[in-house]
């Protein structure tokens, strides 16, 4: 209650701070001139984000569309690339070398080097996969103490969960999705903690559909937030207020809705494509 109580606060104090900004108040730092943002995120994140082969850095998806039209609104160009694994794209960020992150939940430790803003991108869903060959008994995250699990290096699946999991379950963390997927197809862990969407896409790829099953109820429906570096150079209050009016527009017109649809459209095609060159 009190980690919700907190996001509200700082959401209102966000939303009350632009509407100042609208009524004529002056801004309380100077505006720096940005001429191009850098972002990164999860390439292992398919419909969301994804890449053509490990050889390239453009990331492709839904968030993909997002930003290309966000960087329309703001009249900024925006770099969305690859940087490295999951993690490293959140050092990068941490660190200010890239501005920012194309989708993450919120966790207080997240919060301490980058600004959120809302409303939220999209909404994603996490879940436990098990072998169909080996299910056990799931309805509560009290369920999996006890049993060995694997995720991927620095992920989320909220801050209720994260709480919980860290002093209570048995959960190890590596590198990339389809390493956990390989893990647990090869039974070598009991259960893959992920987001549902992701890891079924990189089921079907990896030929492990038939062997791996997400079950429910999900263990979190979390908000996938577009995020901004505290040590980026881009980071003033201009900036900030025209991502946050240009993506309450967006969600408004219906722009965020079409681009779910087309981006999950695009990956299927993609899929369909990689799975006939096998």
């Amino acid at each position: 209650m009190r980690l919700h109580t907190y996001m509200i606060s700082c959401f209102m104090t966000v939303t009350f701070f632009y509407t100042g900004m609208a009524s004529g108040q002056e801004p309380s730092t100077q505006a720096v001139s940005c001429d191009v943002l850098t972002a990164s995120g999860n390439s292992e994140y398919p419909p969301f984000l994804w890449r053509e082969d490990a050889s390239s850095i453009a990331l492709h998806g839904v968030n993909r569309l997002i930003i290309d039209e966000l960087s329309k609104r703001i009249n900024v160009p925006i770099e969305l690339i690859h940087v490295g694994p999951w993690s490293r794209a959140q050092t990068e960020v941490k660190n200010g070398r890239v501005d920012l992150m194309a989708g993450a939940f919120y966790t207080n430790e997240r919060a301490d080097y980058m600004d959120y803003f809302t409303p939220v991108m999209l909404h994603t869903t996490s879940v436990v996969w098990q072998r169909k060959d080996k299910t056990f008994a799931f309805n509560r995250k009290e369920d999996l103490e006890g049993k060995w699990g694997v995720t991927v290096i620095n992920n989320s699946f909220g801050q209720e969960f994260d709480q919980y999991a860290q002093r209570n379950l048995n959960i190890l963390a590596v590198a990339s999705l389809s390493q956990a997927l390989k893990m647990l197809a090869a039974d070598r862990v009991d259960y893959v903690l992920y987001e549902k969407n992701p890891a079924y896409a990189y089921a079907t790829i990896l030929d492990l559909s038939d062997a791996i099953v997400p079950v429910l109820p999900a263990i979190s429906s979390e908000g996938l937030y577009l995020t901004m570096s505290k040590k980026s150079s881009c980071n003033n209050t201009d900036i900030k207020r025209r991502i946050a009016i240009a993506l309450q527009e967006m969600k408004q017109d219906g722009f965020t809705e079409k681009a779910l649809i087309d981006g999950v459209q695009e990956w299927g095609a993609h899929s369909r494509e990689d799975t006939t060159l096998k």
